[in-house]
């Protein structure tokens, strides 16, 4: 069936969503060879991956996923930081310029999302490459992240966030870690990262590498039972809404799908150079976030603002972006964002140790 598979596409064919999620599940059950995986994905990524693709291959990751119960609402704001990939992490001369360059904005953005009353369970795994992960920039902020999922749950219902290390609720991905690094080409894993997160959000901000995955994104959050989300293309190769230049905009709302453009000037900020927002290692990139919620001013709490305004909106708690700038600024300029992280720091030092970086 596999051989099958890769050999439909290559041909230009697309799967059908139960095709997808069968081919999947033998791929993280371990049931093809590192090259079959690889042909396949690389075909895929030339045809390029349908709706009905990228839905199948996520209900197959959702299926051998650890879940966690949270009552209440979820908001999801993940993108895929795990990059394994040498042409995310370099350009055609190696030199290191592709990728998201900036600091870790959803981490610094689901601290306020998080001050002003939502629950968020953040995604993510340490970086793989030059990149700086949101478990990097969590650890270096003095987050304990070796806990276990019980501890998680608790800590995203107490505190009202919570860190979900992707190993310890992904197992089954494993079997594709290698061969999609031996590729080193973007891939459908690249999108699948934030349709799976262990919490099952109803409500998402999802970033993307490319404008034309944004409405088709959005499509496949509906299929996969999203109710308010908005896909998110910035200028500069944003994958959150950009500071710098316009963004792209897909908004999922019930069973409607809108896309738009939207601007910084829209909002009443100025518009940055990339150097404004730009990042580096963790301890640089926890730095960045710890002055944003100690109240600097400027480019870097600029996009915080837009991208929590986003999550506002997404979830219901404003219905224009203007108020959801407002309620980030007053999450940001009480002091409540800082004391969120600080909570955060204490409940998860309490915890026992559960899990540990491989080295």
């Amino acid at each position: 069936m596999i051989n099958q598979a890769i050999a439909k596409v290559a041909n230009g064919d697309n799967l059908g969503e139960k095709e997808m999620t069968e081919v999947m599940g033998m791929f993280l059950d371990g049931m093809a060879e590192p090259a079959q995986m690889g042909a396949f994905i690389t075909a895929l990524r030339m045809k390029g991956e349908t709706v009905e693709e990228i839905t199948g291959a996520a209900i197959a990751i959702r299926s051998k996923t650890q879940k966690i119960k949270i009552y209440g609402s979820l908001v999801n704001i993940d993108r895929d930081e795990i990059n394994v990939e040498e042409e995310t992490i370099f350009d055609t001369h190696g030199n290191g310029a592709n990728g998201t360059q900036t600091f870790n904005i959803s981490t610094a953005t689901a601290l306020v999302v998080a001050a002003a009353g939502l629950q968020v369970a953040k995604y993510g795994n340490w970086a793989l490459s030059r990149q700086c992960g949101s478990a990097d920039v969590l650890m270096s902020l003095g987050v304990n992240l070796d806990i276990n999922h019980t501890d998680v749950e608790k800590c995203i219902q107490d505190i009202g966030i919570g860190f979900l290390y992707a190993p310890l609720f992904h197992g089954a991905m494993k079997a594709v870690a290698a061969p999609r690094q031996q590729v080193g080409l973007r891939s459908i894993f690249n999108l699948l990262g934030p349709l799976t997160n262990p919490a099952g959000a109803t409500a998402q901000v999802l970033g993307v590498y490319d404008d034309r995955h944004t409405e088709k994104m959005a499509q496949v959050l509906q299929k996969l039972g999203t109710r308010q989300a908005f896909v998110v293309y910035g200028a500069e190769t944003l994958d959150e809404i950009s500071i710098c230049g316009p963004t792209q905009v897909s908004q999922l709302k019930d069973d409607s799908i809108e896309t738009f453009e939207m601007t910084p000037e829209d909002y009443g900020f100025k518009r940055a150079a990339p150097e404004a927002i730009k990042g580096g290692d963790a301890n640089q990139n926890a730095a960045v976030i710890r002055s944003i919620l100690d109240g600097q001013k400027g480019p870097q709490r600029d996009v915080v603002l837009l991208n929590a305004a986003a999550v506002f909106v997404s979830a219901g708690l404003d219905s224009g972006f203007k108020a959801g700038i407002q309620r980030a600024s007053q999450a940001l300029d009480s002091g409540l964002a800082a004391q969120k992280l600080e909570s955060l720091v204490d409940f998860t030092r309490q915890c026992d140790v559960f899990v540990r970086r491989a080295i």
